[in-house]
């Protein structure tokens, strides 16, 4: 065992494997925080650079860009109210307005900090556990994933806040637009309407930046120009004091993210509002929560970064892809000669002690990429508005074309960001939309998969133990939610 330790360290102690993963980091930052230009955009655009390597020196290039670019989306979550990427679509709800408060320091602090533990904590686990939840993770098939998507829509009412039935009203008009595009069972159509860009369904990052970055910006074109208050970031730094008071729910958010981060085809995002949600449910000051609460930054952040180690389980453990990244990052691996599975841990075991060791230093790379950053990106928040927006719009327009180099995504964008607009002055809530979005096609492929597998039996729904486990989980959610809102007519009562 010392020997292959020493092995593995003699592998990767060089200064080629150091820089490339710092290099890979600063690229991950940089254009996680550019809307449009997804993580996999640019590990996939990394790929090629590899070639040339050695083995562990381009697999932590590009595990690099993936853990940077995981942080990076906060950046514009937190600052312009647009997520770099869709793993931070959570951010949003409490970062930006952080930031409209005049604290876009503190809560970029404490985003990078969650992001920073959240990151070691997966790491950890990816280390300590990875035989043990891949295993865990086989025993998800549709029945038991559409259990779980059914548990994370009970996040809708937790970000609905008071507006619960505008939530669900949300939460359905999300859904809908979610089944525009090919039936992947049969493979028909659903609502076209003729027009062959709709066939592959709406594009995920138009309607992001649609529904979140262009309603304040419509907004503030249609006030004549009245913002809020200049932000004022001169010593609004996150402290300790502010850390230990997120510690729980970003310990928390972690142990989320890793637990559906080993599962493939969940992702970021759906961790994060899980993350969020437990944080609400869990807090002495619900309602504070939307409107500018720290720990929700935590929350998210927590959340998403949770995934990104262990998104790596099942790809080592038994060479199954857990998402887009890793599936590219597979790719790598087999262009080197490598198979990641159990003959890896066999025939290879000293790369794979080298990438742990890499992947543990990615933690600290990013804790110091992200303070280099923070005090001039920070800086953003203090532009006046009328030269901000303008170039903010610049950036949501080539973020949407970016994606699939279409003009019909830019329209795509400016319709979302028209009912943005819209369900911003009825007070509709945009995060239960989002998520209903998201976990739409999810719940609905899961469903019918379980019902061919069983011909029509609805009784695979409650045939395993996991399927049980989150039937329950949604029963006790459910009865908290009509507790919490029935709350205050029990008090009107027993004081009158």
């Amino acid at each position: 065992m010392l020997d292959t330790l020493a092995q593995s360290f003699a592998l990767f102690a060089t200064v080629d494997n150091a820089l490339a993963l710092f290099i890979g980091v600063v690229i991950g930052t940089i254009v996680g925080a550019i809307p449009g230009m997804t993580t996999p955009m640019a590990v996939a655009l990394t790929l090629p650079f590899t070639f040339t390597m050695a083995p562990v020196t381009g697999i932590l290039l590009l595990l690099g860009v993936y853990k940077g670019g995981i942080y990076g989306g906060s950046i514009t979550a937190i600052l312009i109210n647009t997520p770099g990427t869709p793993a931070a679509s959570c951010t949003v709800l409490d970062g930006y307005p952080l930031a409209r408060k005049g604290e876009a320091r503190r809560a970029l602090d404490i985003a990078l900090y969650s992001s920073c533990i959240a990151d070691f904590i997966s790491n950890l686990s990816l280390i300590l556990f990875a035989g043990t939840l891949a295993t865990f993770a086989l025993k998800f098939g549709s029945a038991e994933l559409f259990t779980l998507i059914v548990f994370s829509l009970t996040i809708i009412a937790g970000v609905s806040g008071a507006q619960l039935l505008k939530g669900f009203a949300a939460a359905c008009l999300g859904l809908l637009l979610a089944t525009i595009g090919l039936d992947l069972i049969y493979g028909t159509s659903r609502f076209v309407f003729g027009q062959v860009n709709l066939m592959s369904g709406l594009t995920f990052i138009p309607v992001l930046i649609g529904l979140f970055a262009l309603p304040e910006i419509i907004n503030y074109f249609i006030s004549g120009g009245e913002t809020a208050n200049k932000s004022q970031l001169a010593g609004t730094g996150a402290g300790w004091k502010d850390l230990k008071k997120c510690l729980k729910s970003i310990v928390r958010g972690s142990f989320i993210g890793v637990v559906l981060g080993a599962i493939p085809g969940i992702g970021g995002a759906p961790a994060a509002f899980m993350s969020y949600s437990e944080a609400r449910r869990n807090s002495k000051t619900p309602e504070k929560f939307g409107t500018g609460e720290l720990e929700g930054v935590a929350a998210a952040e927590s959340g998403n970064n949770g995934v990104a180690g262990a998104t790596m389980i099942p790809l080592l453990a038994l060479g199954i892809p857990g998402d887009v990244i890793t599936a590219i990052i597979l790719g790598a691996f087999m262009i080197h000669g490598l198979r990641p599975g159990p003959l890896m841990f066999q025939d290879n075991i000293s790369l794979i002690y080298a990438l742990f060791m890499g992947i543990m230093l990615s933690s600290f790379y990013l804790l110091v990429v992200g303070k280099l950053s923070i005090r001039a990106i920070s800086r953003i928040a203090d532009i006046p508005r009328q030269r901000l927006f303008p170039v903010v719009l610049v950036l949501c327009v080539f973020g949407a074309y970016a994606v699939n180099n279409t003009v019909f995504d830019i329209g795509v964008m400016f319709l979302m960001g028209a009912l943005g607009f819209i369900m911003l002055k009825l007070s509709i809530p945009a995060a239960p939309f989002l998520i209903a979005f998201i976990l739409g096609p999810l719940l609905e492929d899961n469903f019918r998969q379980a019902l061919l597998i069983s011909k029509g039996q609805y009784s695979i729904f409650f045939s395993t133990g996991i399927c049980w486990f989150f039937w329950v989980l949604t029963l006790i959610s459910v009865l908290f939610l009509v507790w919490q809102h029935t709350r205050p007519s029990r008090a009107a009562v027993f004081n009158g």
